[in-house]
Protein backbone atom coordinates (compact mmCIF):
# COMPACT_ATOMS: atom_id res chain seq x y z
CA UNK A 1 0.00 0.00 0.00
CA UNK A 2 1.47 3.59 -0.76
CA UNK A 3 2.00 5.71 2.13
CA UNK A 4 0.60 8.77 2.57
CA UNK A 5 1.38 11.77 0.96
CA UNK A 6 3.51 14.26 3.11
CA UNK A 7 1.74 17.19 4.73
CA UNK A 8 4.42 19.59 2.46
CA UNK A 9 3.62 18.43 -0.80
CA UNK A 10 -0.20 18.12 -2.76
CA UNK A 11 -1.75 14.74 -2.12
CA UNK A 12 -1.08 11.77 -4.54
CA UNK A 13 -3.07 8.91 -5.59
CA UNK A 14 -2.68 5.81 -3.10
CA UNK A 15 -3.81 2.42 -3.74
CA UNK A 16 -5.61 0.40 -1.28
CA UNK A 17 -7.98 -2.72 -0.56
CA UNK A 18 -11.89 -2.04 -0.99
CA UNK A 19 -14.44 -4.40 -1.24
CA UNK A 20 -15.81 -4.18 -4.19
CA UNK A 21 -19.50 -4.85 -5.44
CA UNK A 22 -18.96 -6.08 -9.24
CA UNK A 23 -23.28 -6.47 -9.57
CA UNK A 24 -25.97 -6.79 -6.93
CA UNK A 25 -26.46 -9.05 -4.80
CA UNK A 26 -22.64 -10.46 -5.43
CA UNK A 27 -20.38 -11.50 -2.84
CA UNK A 28 -17.79 -8.25 -2.70
CA UNK A 29 -14.60 -8.96 -3.84
CA UNK A 30 -11.35 -7.48 -1.59
CA UNK A 31 -9.87 -5.61 -4.62
CA UNK A 32 -6.65 -3.09 -5.41
CA UNK A 33 -8.00 -0.09 -6.09
CA UNK A 34 -6.67 3.66 -6.57
CA UNK A 35 -7.56 6.31 -4.58
CA UNK A 36 -7.38 9.64 -6.49
CA UNK A 37 -6.63 13.15 -4.11
CA UNK A 38 -9.03 15.22 -2.18
CA UNK A 39 -10.55 17.72 -4.36
CA UNK A 40 -11.31 21.05 -3.32
CA UNK A 41 -13.60 21.04 0.08
CA UNK A 42 -12.79 17.35 -0.03
CA UNK A 43 -10.89 15.11 2.68
CA UNK A 44 -9.18 11.53 2.33
CA UNK A 45 -9.92 9.56 5.21
CA UNK A 46 -8.00 5.94 6.48
CA UNK A 47 -10.61 3.89 7.64
CA UNK A 48 -11.07 2.75 11.11
CA UNK A 49 -14.03 1.32 11.28
CA UNK A 50 -17.07 0.75 9.60
CA UNK A 51 -20.71 -1.03 10.62
CA UNK A 52 -22.97 -2.28 7.99
CA UNK A 53 -26.06 -0.70 7.69
CA UNK A 54 -29.44 -2.45 6.43
CA UNK A 55 -29.30 0.23 3.67
CA UNK A 56 -26.23 -0.72 2.55
CA UNK A 57 -27.51 -4.27 2.47
CA UNK A 58 -30.63 -2.90 0.23
CA UNK A 59 -28.65 -1.25 -2.00
CA UNK A 60 -26.01 -3.63 -2.59
CA UNK A 61 -29.37 -6.15 -3.38
CA UNK A 62 -30.72 -3.72 -5.45
CA UNK A 63 -31.31 -4.04 -9.29
CA UNK A 64 -32.53 -0.51 -9.91
CA UNK A 65 -29.01 0.53 -10.55
CA UNK A 66 -27.31 -1.68 -12.85
CA UNK A 67 -25.02 0.61 -13.94
CA UNK A 68 -23.87 1.64 -11.15
CA UNK A 69 -21.29 -1.57 -10.69
CA UNK A 70 -18.57 -2.15 -9.89
CA UNK A 71 -19.34 -0.24 -6.60
CA UNK A 72 -17.85 0.60 -3.05
CA UNK A 73 -20.31 0.51 -0.52
CA UNK A 74 -20.59 1.56 3.19
CA UNK A 75 -21.53 4.49 4.89
CA UNK A 76 -21.56 4.44 8.56
CA UNK A 77 -17.74 4.65 9.48
CA UNK A 78 -15.17 6.26 11.21
CA UNK A 79 -11.56 7.59 10.01
CA UNK A 80 -8.25 9.26 10.34
CA UNK A 81 -7.65 12.42 8.09
CA UNK A 82 -5.31 11.37 5.85
CA UNK A 83 -5.04 14.04 3.78
CA UNK A 84 -7.21 17.53 2.97
CA UNK A 85 -7.80 19.35 -0.31
CA UNK A 86 -7.53 22.44 -1.54
CA UNK A 87 -9.66 25.12 1.04
CA UNK A 88 -10.42 23.10 3.67
CA UNK A 89 -9.76 24.63 6.66
CA UNK A 90 -11.73 22.65 9.31
CA UNK A 91 -9.74 19.85 9.54
CA UNK A 92 -5.83 18.95 9.45
CA UNK A 93 -4.23 15.59 9.20
CA UNK A 94 -4.59 12.90 11.90
CA UNK A 95 -7.99 14.35 12.87
CA UNK A 96 -10.64 11.81 14.02
CA UNK A 97 -14.21 12.07 12.32
CA UNK A 98 -17.07 10.55 11.33
CA UNK A 99 -18.51 9.95 7.93
CA UNK A 100 -22.13 11.19 6.72
CA UNK A 101 -24.31 10.38 4.52
CA UNK A 102 -26.03 13.72 3.96
CA UNK A 103 -23.49 16.93 4.79
CA UNK A 104 -24.30 20.51 5.76
CA UNK A 105 -23.16 23.42 4.06
CA UNK A 106 -24.47 25.58 6.13
CA UNK A 107 -25.60 28.43 3.68
CA UNK A 108 -28.56 26.81 1.10
CA UNK A 109 -31.95 27.80 1.82
CA UNK A 110 -32.47 24.36 3.95
CA UNK A 111 -29.44 24.78 5.98
CA UNK A 112 -30.01 28.57 6.90
CA UNK A 113 -33.69 27.58 8.00
CA UNK A 114 -33.14 26.02 11.28
CA UNK A 115 -35.95 23.40 9.90
CA UNK A 116 -34.54 20.89 7.84
CA UNK A 117 -31.43 18.80 7.33
CA UNK A 118 -32.20 18.54 3.86
CA UNK A 119 -28.88 20.06 2.42
CA UNK A 120 -29.31 21.32 -1.40
CA UNK A 121 -25.69 20.99 -1.92
CA UNK A 122 -24.63 18.11 0.13
CA UNK A 123 -27.49 16.04 0.15
CA UNK A 124 -28.67 12.03 -0.01
CA UNK A 125 -26.18 11.49 -3.19
CA UNK A 126 -28.04 8.59 -5.51
CA UNK A 127 -25.73 8.78 -8.57
CA UNK A 128 -22.43 6.83 -7.43
CA UNK A 129 -20.55 9.70 -7.72
CA UNK A 130 -19.09 13.17 -6.12
CA UNK A 131 -21.65 15.58 -4.98
CA UNK A 132 -18.47 18.47 -6.28
CA UNK A 133 -18.02 17.22 -9.91
CA UNK A 134 -20.13 14.35 -10.18
CA UNK A 135 -16.90 12.37 -11.21
CA UNK A 136 -15.94 9.22 -8.66
CA UNK A 137 -12.49 9.45 -6.71
CA UNK A 138 -11.72 5.13 -7.48
CA UNK A 139 -10.78 3.65 -9.73
CA UNK A 140 -10.66 -0.22 -9.85
CA UNK A 141 -8.41 -2.55 -12.84
CA UNK A 142 -8.67 0.64 -14.60
CA UNK A 143 -11.93 0.86 -14.54
CA UNK A 144 -14.25 3.80 -12.81
CA UNK A 145 -15.78 2.27 -9.28
CA UNK A 146 -18.80 4.55 -7.70
CA UNK A 147 -19.70 5.84 -4.33
CA UNK A 148 -22.66 4.81 -2.11
CA UNK A 149 -23.83 7.94 -0.60
CA UNK A 150 -20.85 10.06 -1.52
CA UNK A 151 -19.15 8.08 1.05
CA UNK A 152 -17.76 4.19 0.43
CA UNK A 153 -16.65 3.01 3.50
CA UNK A 154 -16.43 -0.70 2.83
CA UNK A 155 -12.56 1.12 1.83
CA UNK A 156 -9.04 1.31 3.69
CA UNK A 157 -8.85 4.70 2.60
CA UNK A 158 -12.04 7.06 1.00
CA UNK A 159 -12.59 10.66 -0.08
CA UNK A 160 -15.64 12.94 0.83
CA UNK A 161 -16.76 16.38 1.14
CA UNK A 162 -15.45 17.64 4.18
CA UNK A 163 -18.95 19.02 5.05
CA UNK A 164 -19.90 15.28 4.83
CA UNK A 165 -17.36 14.51 8.00
CA UNK A 166 -17.85 15.65 11.77
CA UNK A 167 -14.46 16.00 13.84
CA UNK A 168 -14.68 13.46 16.68
CA UNK A 169 -12.15 13.54 19.90
CA UNK A 170 -9.42 11.81 20.02
CA UNK A 171 -10.25 9.33 23.30
CA UNK A 172 -13.92 7.90 21.73
CA UNK A 173 -13.54 4.38 21.19
CA UNK A 174 -13.52 4.72 17.13
CA UNK A 175 -15.31 0.88 16.73
CA UNK A 176 -18.58 2.16 18.63
CA UNK A 177 -19.26 6.07 17.61
CA UNK A 178 -19.27 4.72 14.04
CA UNK A 179 -22.96 3.81 14.86
CA UNK A 180 -23.75 7.37 15.33
CA UNK A 181 -23.01 8.49 11.86
CA UNK A 182 -26.22 6.54 10.71
CA UNK A 183 -28.83 3.97 12.62
CA UNK A 184 -28.21 5.35 16.18
CA UNK A 185 -28.59 8.80 15.59
CA UNK A 186 -31.75 8.83 12.95
CA UNK A 187 -33.92 6.42 15.80
CA UNK A 188 -32.60 8.93 18.43
CA UNK A 189 -33.19 12.05 16.22
CA UNK A 190 -36.68 10.82 14.99
CA UNK A 191 -37.89 10.01 18.79
CA UNK A 192 -36.62 13.86 19.86
CA UNK A 193 -36.56 16.07 17.00
CA UNK A 194 -39.06 14.42 14.52
CA UNK A 195 -41.79 13.22 16.79
CA UNK A 196 -41.18 15.31 19.88
CA UNK A 197 -42.09 12.01 22.19
CA UNK A 198 -43.54 13.65 25.47
CA UNK A 199 -43.11 12.53 28.83
CA UNK A 200 -45.72 9.45 29.98
CA UNK A 201 -46.99 9.58 26.44
CA UNK A 202 -47.19 5.64 24.50
CA UNK A 203 -45.25 4.82 22.14
CA UNK A 204 -45.24 1.67 19.47
CA UNK A 205 -42.25 0.59 17.73
CA UNK A 206 -42.46 -1.54 14.27
CA UNK A 207 -38.93 -3.58 13.94
CA UNK A 208 -36.67 -3.66 16.61
CA UNK A 209 -33.20 -3.66 14.60
CA UNK A 210 -30.64 -1.23 15.38
CA UNK A 211 -32.85 2.17 14.30
CA UNK A 212 -35.60 0.48 16.10
CA UNK A 213 -33.62 -0.18 19.62
CA UNK A 214 -32.55 3.70 19.22
CA UNK A 215 -36.30 4.55 18.93
CA UNK A 216 -36.81 2.79 22.36
CA UNK A 217 -33.98 4.22 23.78
CA UNK A 218 -35.33 7.91 22.85
CA UNK A 219 -38.57 6.76 23.83
CA UNK A 220 -37.37 6.05 27.13
CA UNK A 221 -35.09 9.22 27.96
CA UNK A 222 -38.14 11.37 27.41
CA UNK A 223 -39.92 9.42 29.76
CA UNK A 224 -42.24 7.52 28.01
CA UNK A 225 -44.58 5.34 29.87
CA UNK A 226 -45.45 2.33 27.59
CA UNK A 227 -43.16 1.40 25.07
CA UNK A 228 -44.41 -1.18 22.63
CA UNK A 229 -42.00 -2.99 20.14
CA UNK A 230 -43.67 -5.48 17.43
CA UNK A 231 -41.02 -7.35 15.80
CA UNK A 232 -41.71 -11.42 14.09
CA UNK A 233 -38.25 -12.36 15.77
CA UNK A 234 -38.80 -13.39 19.41
CA UNK A 235 -35.08 -12.84 20.60
CA UNK A 236 -35.47 -9.65 20.36
CA UNK A 237 -38.38 -9.48 23.25
CA UNK A 238 -35.30 -9.51 26.02
CA UNK A 239 -32.88 -7.06 23.93
CA UNK A 240 -35.54 -4.51 23.70
CA UNK A 241 -35.96 -4.57 27.19
CA UNK A 242 -32.36 -3.18 27.97
CA UNK A 243 -33.30 -0.42 26.14
CA UNK A 244 -36.81 0.58 27.26
CA UNK A 245 -39.29 -1.73 25.68
CA UNK A 246 -41.99 -2.10 28.23
CA UNK A 247 -44.65 -4.62 26.03
CA UNK A 248 -43.68 -6.95 23.84
CA UNK A 249 -46.00 -8.01 20.02
CA UNK A 250 -45.00 -10.51 17.87
CA UNK A 251 -47.39 -10.28 14.60
CA UNK A 252 -47.11 -13.85 13.56
CA UNK A 253 -48.33 -15.16 17.07
CA UNK A 254 -51.83 -13.09 16.80
CA UNK A 255 -54.99 -14.14 15.81
CA UNK A 256 -56.16 -10.62 14.69
CA UNK A 257 -54.04 -7.28 13.20
CA UNK A 258 -51.69 -5.55 15.21
CA UNK A 259 -52.80 -2.45 15.26
CA UNK A 260 -56.06 -3.73 16.96
CA UNK A 261 -54.12 -5.36 20.05
CA UNK A 262 -52.28 -2.01 20.25
CA UNK A 263 -55.80 0.25 20.24
CA UNK A 264 -57.25 -2.31 22.79
CA UNK A 265 -54.01 -2.06 25.67
CA UNK A 266 -53.52 1.32 24.94
CA UNK A 267 -57.18 2.66 25.13
CA UNK A 268 -57.55 3.87 21.36
CA UNK A 269 -53.78 3.66 20.33
CA UNK A 270 -50.60 5.20 21.29
CA UNK A 271 -49.82 8.56 21.05
CA UNK A 272 -46.41 7.71 18.51
CA UNK A 273 -45.83 5.20 16.28
CA UNK A 274 -42.37 4.70 14.10
CA UNK A 275 -42.12 2.86 11.34
CA UNK A 276 -38.17 1.13 11.02
CA UNK A 277 -38.88 -1.88 9.23
CA UNK A 278 -38.66 -0.06 5.90
CA UNK A 279 -41.92 -1.94 4.35
CA UNK A 280 -44.48 0.24 3.24
CA UNK A 281 -47.86 -1.73 4.25
CA UNK A 282 -46.62 -1.43 7.99
CA UNK A 283 -46.26 2.53 7.24
CA UNK A 284 -50.03 2.05 6.92
CA UNK A 285 -50.41 -0.37 10.00
CA UNK A 286 -48.54 1.95 12.11
CA UNK A 287 -50.86 4.69 11.39
CA UNK A 288 -53.99 3.21 12.25
CA UNK A 289 -51.97 1.96 15.38
CA UNK A 290 -52.03 5.64 16.69
CA UNK A 291 -54.89 7.35 18.02
CA UNK A 292 -57.12 9.42 16.92
CA UNK A 293 -56.94 13.32 16.95
CA UNK A 294 -53.43 13.81 17.80
CA UNK A 295 -51.46 10.46 17.36
CA UNK A 296 -48.13 10.70 15.32
CA UNK A 297 -46.79 8.22 13.07
CA UNK A 298 -43.20 8.49 11.87
CA UNK A 299 -41.25 6.28 9.34
CA UNK A 300 -37.46 6.10 9.12
CA UNK A 301 -37.16 2.35 6.94
CA UNK A 302 -36.25 2.19 3.41
CA UNK A 303 -38.56 0.22 1.37
CA UNK A 304 -36.60 -2.84 -0.20
CA UNK A 305 -40.22 -2.76 -2.79
CA UNK A 306 -43.26 -0.73 -3.19
CA UNK A 307 -42.35 2.81 -2.41
CA UNK A 308 -45.64 3.92 -2.60
CA UNK A 309 -46.82 4.25 0.96
CA UNK A 310 -51.41 4.19 0.88
CA UNK A 311 -53.77 4.59 3.66
CA UNK A 312 -57.32 5.56 3.36
CA UNK A 313 -57.88 9.27 4.58
CA UNK A 314 -59.77 8.86 7.29
CA UNK A 315 -57.07 8.20 9.32
CA UNK A 316 -55.54 11.94 8.61
CA UNK A 317 -59.00 13.65 8.42
CA UNK A 318 -59.57 12.10 11.99
CA UNK A 319 -56.05 14.33 13.47
CA UNK A 320 -53.66 11.55 12.53
CA UNK A 321 -49.74 12.96 11.49
CA UNK A 322 -47.71 10.87 9.38
CA UNK A 323 -44.05 12.24 8.94
CA UNK A 324 -40.82 10.89 7.53
CA UNK A 325 -37.25 11.52 9.27
CA UNK A 326 -34.02 11.43 7.73
CA UNK A 327 -31.13 10.87 9.54
CA UNK A 328 -33.60 11.94 12.55
CA UNK A 329 -33.42 15.56 11.82
CA UNK A 330 -29.91 16.19 13.03
CA UNK A 331 -28.10 18.45 11.42
CA UNK A 332 -24.74 17.19 11.11
CA UNK A 333 -22.33 19.11 11.95
CA UNK A 334 -24.88 21.44 14.08
CA UNK A 335 -25.69 18.62 15.99
CA UNK A 336 -23.83 15.52 16.07
CA UNK A 337 -21.03 16.79 17.91
CA UNK A 338 -23.62 16.59 21.01
CA UNK A 339 -24.48 13.15 20.28
CA UNK A 340 -20.72 12.22 20.59
CA UNK A 341 -20.61 14.07 23.75
CA UNK A 342 -23.49 12.63 25.40
CA UNK A 343 -22.44 8.98 23.99
CA UNK A 344 -18.84 9.86 26.28
CA UNK A 345 -20.42 10.44 29.33
CA UNK A 346 -22.77 7.56 29.00
CA UNK A 347 -26.11 8.93 28.69
CA UNK A 348 -26.95 7.20 25.38
CA UNK A 349 -26.14 3.93 24.49
CA UNK A 350 -24.35 2.44 21.74
CA UNK A 351 -21.88 -0.87 22.83
CA UNK A 352 -24.69 -2.97 23.21
CA UNK A 353 -26.22 -2.35 19.27
CA UNK A 354 -22.84 -3.82 18.22
CA UNK A 355 -23.58 -8.02 18.17
CA UNK A 356 -20.11 -8.83 16.19
CA UNK A 357 -16.64 -7.46 15.91
CA UNK A 358 -15.28 -8.88 12.16
CA UNK A 359 -12.37 -8.49 10.66
CA UNK A 360 -12.18 -6.71 6.92
CA UNK A 361 -11.42 -9.43 5.04
CA UNK A 362 -14.12 -11.25 6.51
CA UNK A 363 -16.94 -8.16 5.21
CA UNK A 364 -18.92 -10.75 3.46
CA UNK A 365 -20.00 -12.79 6.89
CA UNK A 366 -21.47 -9.18 8.03
CA UNK A 367 -23.63 -9.55 4.82
CA UNK A 368 -24.63 -12.89 5.37
CA UNK A 369 -25.26 -11.86 9.29
CA UNK A 370 -27.49 -8.99 8.13
CA UNK A 371 -29.49 -11.31 5.06
CA UNK A 372 -30.17 -14.11 7.96
CA UNK A 373 -31.33 -11.46 10.81
CA UNK A 374 -28.69 -12.27 13.44
CA UNK A 375 -26.84 -9.40 13.94
CA UNK A 376 -27.90 -6.00 14.75
CA UNK A 377 -24.91 -4.36 14.10
CA UNK A 378 -21.51 -5.58 12.95
CA UNK A 379 -18.53 -3.28 13.15
CA UNK A 380 -15.88 -4.34 10.70
CA UNK A 381 -12.51 -3.51 11.88
CA UNK A 382 -9.81 -2.22 9.06
CA UNK A 383 -6.22 -3.37 9.37
CA UNK A 384 -4.16 -0.51 11.15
Amino acid sequence: MAAAAASSSPPAAITCRAAVAWGPGQPLVMEEVEVAPPGPMEIRVKVVSTSVCRSDVTAWQSKAQPDLFPRVFGHEASGVVESVGEGVTEFQVGDHVLTVFIGECKSCKHCVSGKSNMCQKLGLERKGVMHSDQKTRFSVKGKPAYHYCAVSSFSEYTVVHSGCAVKVGLTVPMDRVCLLSCGVSAGLGAVWNVANVSKGSSVAIFGLGTVGLSVAQGAKLRGASKIIGVDTNAEKQEKGKLFGVTDFINPDELSEPVQQVIKRITDGGVDYSFECVGDTGVVSTALQSCSDGWGVTVTLGVPKTKPEVSAHYAFLLSGRTLKGSLFGGWRPKSDLPSLVDKYADKEIQVDGLVTHDIPFSEINKALELMLENKCLRCVIHMPQ
